[in-house]
């Protein structure tokens, strides 16, 4: 965050930062401002970011501060296009009914995956994110694939991608498919045998089973059926945000921030080709 030596930039930052301590009471959020290309205008807007901060490593509580791969994408985004920002612990279907308001937030930021249905109610930024969908049952488990689990107790975060697939592989009203308001919640489901599998975004499983080897679980691609996805950034419709955002979203996937940030949350190099070529 960049220092503000005026004092009307320091109001400014006042202003946010009692704002910032509202968000933590009330829903845990936080508030960050960018500040790479500081303007001179003590007015200019702030943009209001929403979030599900439960989706480890990629948005999640650390205390009262929101921090993971999308938070430090976002800040190098914003710092690119010189724009002030603020994000927010909303959760997934208060973001989701809030930004497609557009009245209390601009955007959302919670590893929303660009999809034909959301597309109709919806705008959104460039991809910057490829995932997939896998599937997260016990050691001991016969599932191999994602045909296996038609007839099994499976759990999902209702309202996600997860969500709809298996609602087209058990049945939308099946009522062994268990959806819930967190991943979280779904893998503790798992873990107490409620279900007999979870069905989550690649980075959300990996980092559960990496934070809990004790409950012996394993993961299963299964790429036949759960293919390639790209995240946005999640706008209302018609948007004047996404103009401003999408260049600085090349711009960062192109020199070397982007790399940067993967491989400080996921130890690897990022496929950026796959990413600038999604359409």
């Amino acid at each position: 965050m960049g220092k503000r030596l005026s004092v009307l930039l320091a109001a400014g930052i006042l202003i946010m930062t009692i704002a910032a301590c509202g968000a933590n009471k009330e829903n845990g959020g936080n508030t960050a401002s960018s500040g790479n290309k500081p303007s001179s205008n003590a007015s200019e807007k702030v943009y209001k970011f929403a979030t599900d901060a439960a989706y480890a490593p990629m948005e999640f509580m650390d205390k009262d501060k929101i921090t993971g791969f999308d938070v430090d994408f976002l800040k190098a985004v914003m710092d690119e296009a010189g724009l002030k920002y603020s994000i927010t612990n909303t959760g997934w279907d208060a973001m989701l009914t809030e930004v497609q308001s557009g009245k209390s937030y601009d955007a959302g930021l919670s590893s929303v995956s660009i999809t034909p249905e959301r597309e109709e109610s919806y705008d959104y930024s460039v991809p910057y994110f490829e995932s997939t969908n896998m599937i997260m049952v016990k050691e001991d488990s016969t599932v191999a694939s994602a045909a296996d689990l038609k007839d099994k107790k499976v759990a999902v975060q209702g309202s996600t991608t997860a969500d709809t697939l298996m609602s087209g592989i058990m049945g939308n009203d099946n009522t062994d498919l268990k959806r819930f308001d967190s991943n979280a919640v779904a893998m503790l489901e798992l873990d107490s045998g409620g279900v007999d599998a979870v069905v989550a975004d690649i980075a959300i499983v990996r980092e559960y089973m990496k934070n809990n080897p004790e409950r012996k679980l394993k993961a299963i691609m299964d790429t036949a059926s759960f293919g390639s996805e790209f995240y946005g950034i999640l706008l209302p419709t018609g948007s004047e945000l996404k103009a401003k955002l999408d260049p600085a979203i090349k711009t960062v996937l192109e020199n070397g921030k982007y790399t940067e940030i993967y491989k400080k949350w996921f130890g690897e190099e990022p496929n950026i080709d796959n990413v600038l070529n999604a359409k």
